[in-house]
């Protein structure tokens, strides 16, 4: 058993971002979570998010993406120590590195207390206080909003920040993550709660046994989601054939009706199709995968994986225009965030799949505990 101490003077870690805009933009993908579990390590912050076992999000801020990135590994004191020393005739224990710059912080905050911070001189808390107005605020808004003194106190366009300067510190174990933004000599201070880790969870991707993988432009992904949605399904079925059409097939099946949308095979609507050699046919709830929706709204691309287990993923490459989000060395201006879902039993598709997605759950989870480990670098490769 060992024990975490702050083995440095000053935070484990500390990050600088010069644009708190795309860093919101990045974890509002994942935004219909309460809490985010925060993964620090050497080469960046991964955030992880998941619904009832079934769905799982994460979203991982690459360390080029700041222009400052410190990280300490806290130091590990081996509680057993004492009763080794008595012994010293004894075999020696395997000496520990204090400071493994390999060795993983893990907590867990508030996600939509994040996001209120990060949001905080941002357009887009106004945009949404304008469009939670009434009709005749609004007119008057509009009426106004050419003249500076419409403008509110924090309004970004007084304080000349359309991105302001962000500041992310953590002490160690227990204390609170500390987030500054400064801007036209405002300076905001925020201390979010951390709370104890949930023990580590994931969803397991068969990666060397897939039986489709479909790189398209995100938009389309996007139009086809909004387009179902309109029959208010509760179910998203998705069917891929290699060699017979429909090719790819989304479908979704609710109380106003069912309806179909049909990819055609040009290598201009799908980047890459890659199908097992008979059809496919998974299905999902759709309510989940619309909780994607964002994502798919900002990202250039999705790469949409099937395992032979039916495990479905989405993983969305979204480019920033002005070189990545801090403007640090090597940033590329390029992130990836990543969906996973359990699919509906087959034998039982024809339910409505709360107890359905619980047994699937059961089967992958156990899987989980062999390949959950090596799941969580997936983001920083480049796999679109």
């Amino acid at each position: 058993m060992s024990q975490i101490l702050h083995g440095h003077d000053g935070p484990i870690f500390t990050a600088v971002s010069s644009s708190t805009r795309q860093l919101f933009l990045l974890l509002r993908c994942v935004g219909f979570a309460k809490k985010a579990q925060v993964q620090i390590t050497e080469e960046g912050l991964r955030f992880t998010v998941e619904e009832s076992r079934v769905m799982q999000g994460l979203v991982f801020l690459d360390k080029a993406l700041f222009t400052t990135y410190v990280y300490r590994a806290p130091r590990a004191q081996n509680s057993s120590s004492s009763s080794t020393n008595a012994n010293p005739s004894g075999p020696e224990p395997p000496e520990e590195d204090p400071d493994d710059p390999h060795a993983p912080v893990v907590f867990q905050i508030s996600l939509p207390a994040l996001l209120e911070i990060l949001q905080i001189f941002s357009t887009e808390s106004t945009s949404n206080n304008r469009s939670s107005s009434s009709s005749h605020n609004d007119l008057y808004y509009t009426s106004t909003s050419s003249f500076s003194g419409a403008h509110r106190a924090f309004d970004p366009r007084v304080l000349g920040m359309a991105a302001g300067v962000c500041r992310l510190t953590y002490a160690g174990a227990g204390d609170a993550f500390n987030i500054v933004l400064d801007g036209a000599g405002v300076t905001t201070t925020c201390e979010l709660v951390t709370y104890e880790p949930e023990p580590p969870h994931e969803i397991p991707l068969q990666r060397d046994k897939l039986a489709q993988k479909i790189i398209m432009r995100a938009a389309w992904l996007h139009d086809a989601i909004t387009e179902l949605a309109s029959t208010n399904p509760t179910r998203l079925t998705i069917s891929a054939s290699p060699s017979t059409p429909p090719y790819l097939a989304l479908s979704a099946t609710g109380a106003l009706g069912s309806a179909t949308v049909e990819f055609s095979r040009d290598p201009m609507l799908l980047e890459t199709f890659q199908v097992a050699a008979q059809r496919t046919v998974n299905a999902y709830k759709f309510a989940l995968v619309r909780n994607a929706v964002k994502a798919m709204a900002l990202a250039s691309k999705v790469s949409m994986r099937v395992d032979e287990q039916g495990v479905l993923s989405l993983q969305f490459m979204i480019e920033f225009g002005d070189g990545g989000a801090g403007g640090g060395a090597g940033a590329g201006g390029v992130s990836f965030v990543d969906f996973r879902f359990v699919p509906f039993i087959p034998e039982e598709g024809d339910g409505e799949g709360g107890e359905e997605e619980e047994e699937v759950e059961g089967e992958e989870e156990e899987e989980g505990e062999e390949e959950g480990e090596g799941e969580g670098d997936e983001l920083g490769e480049e796999e679109i």
